[in-house]
């Protein structure tokens, strides 16, 4: 008897367990799937600081699902959408997660924060000569725009002042832009990616700037309207004129152990880095500088081109089927500009000032490529200024051109894109304004 009952039991327990194993199984069949999430971009993205991102991922079903996000760690948001505004430059990771009764779903997002004025190209503008001083623009890239007085836009209480100087040369070293002004202006120093100022070399009526060339973390040298002066970069501070060299000094470059320079009375000049004594001179050479993927320099004047060697200083020379002009009487830096995917140079055909409507291609080694224009301006516009640059990031050739003639037309103004391998013109920027662009700044 008492085994019949265990036997009883036994069948009993039995068939509670397989009665409750259907009932979980029967449940099981009723939770939904977890969340099917889908990334646009596949989670791959750009900002830029102090402007607003909004990611918003694709799900299936967003019946009974919740929702968070979280940004490097820290929980952010509990909708289905997220808006990120960075306010630093770098790479953020933004982790989503969606979770219904069936589970959680998780999803990465990269988005690469670029700085303020870091996704794009900068103008440095000479300005209208006595009614007021120049300026700096900005073209953004993902918008296809053009952004005026950023330099005075980010320091409201910074001028470039006086009125009378002109901005003349830009350029980005070690993270800073170095602005220049000729005409007794200040030189400038501020954040690549926000335009902060970060020091001054004060305005004075003994200064006349032009360019600029970075030696190391704290040391560069500028050149002006009577020589070369070496510059501390920690403190902004000019120090003694070299003095080797002397008159008015334009473009200057280093590469190698050699400094590359234009002189007004000179042409080339060859400087040894360390010592600044004169290597070698080149006559007749008006516009520089300009280096492709092999390390060579290039510089031009009257019907020479020349390629540089900067391990050697050594000179090879290519005749142009046009005569090269400087600007001497009206600085800019030169109408000349370098291909950083070949070894290419772009070369304006200017005339005593400005003003070309061609542009000249050199392919190394290929005497051909100078047989025709590569670029030929618009009919009624032509160059100003430098007017001619190579973006490295779009490969396109950029050029800045004003309405053919004087007075009013200088406001009529094009920012030009062309392709870099076929020459051929991919839009056109129009804008109005005295503005006098002098350099192209990448």
């Amino acid at each position: 008897m008492k085994q019949l009952n265990n036997n009883k039991a036994a069948i009993f327990l039995s068939a509670l367990i397989l009665m409750t194993a259907a009932a979980c199984k029967k449940n099981q069949d009723l939770l939904p799937d977890k969340p099917a999430v889908t990334l646009t971009k596949n989670g791959l993205d750009t900002a830029t600081v102090g402007k607003a991102i909004t990611l918003h991922p694709k799900l299936a079903a967003k019946t009974g699902v919740t929702y968070s996000w979280t940004v490097n760690g820290t929980q952010k948001g509990t909708d289905s959408t997220f808006t990120y505004t960075p306010d630093t430059r770098g790479d953020v990771q933004i982790n989503f997660a969606a979770t219904n009764a069936g589970g959680t779903t998780t999803s990465k997002y990269t988005i690469h924060v670029y700085g303020k004025y870091e996704n794009g190209f900068f103008i440095a503008n000479e300005g209208w000569f006595g009614h007021g001083t120049g300026s700096l623009s900005f073209y953004r890239y993902d918008t296809g725009t053009k952004e005026d007085s950023v330099f005075t836009k980010e320091n409201p209480d910074k001028d470039l002042n006086p009125a009378t100087s002109t901005v003349e040369f830009a350029t980005v070293f070690n993270d800073k832009i170095y602005l220049l002004t000729k005409a007794h202006g200040p030189l400038v120093a501020m954040d690549r990616y926000s335009l902060k100022e970060t020091g001054r070399v004060a305005a004075a009526s003994t200064s006349d700037w032009r360019a600029f060339v970075g030696l190391d973390n704290t040391h560069a040298l500028v050149t002006s309207g009577s020589g070369i002066y070496p510059l501390d970069l920690s403190s902004m501070t000019v120090g003694t004129k070299i003095s080797t060299i002397s008159g008015q000094i334009g473009d200057i470059v280093k590469a190698g152990n050699y400094l590359f320079v234009i002189s007004a009375t000179q042409g080339l000049v060859v400087l040894n880095a360390a010592d600044y004594s004169v290597v070698k001179t080149v006559a007749g050479i008006l516009v520089g500088f300009a280096r492709t993927p092999d390390g060579s320099v290039w510089a031009a004047g009257g019907t020479s081109l020349l390629k540089i060697d900067p391990a050697t200083a050594n000179v090879t020379t290519i005749t142009v089927p046009f005569t090269v002009y400087g600007s001497w009487a009206a600085w800019h830096p030169g109408s000349i500009a370098a291909s950083t995917k070949e070894n290419a140079i772009y070369l304006a055909k200017n005339g005593s000032f400005s003003g070309a409507t061609t542009i000249y291609k050199y392919t190394d080694g290929n005497a051909s490529s100078f047989t025709n224009p590569f670029i030929t301006i618009d009919a009624g516009k032509e160059l100003y200024g430098s007017g001619v640059g190579f973006d490295p990031v779009k490969n396109q050739v950029l050029v800045t051109t004003v309405k053919s003639g004087f007075g009013t037309n200088y406001a009529v103004d094009d920012l030009n894109f062309y392709d870099a391998a076929t020459g051929a013109l991919k839009k056109d920027l129009s804008y109005t304004g005295y503005y006098f662009p002098a350099q192209l700044v990448f």
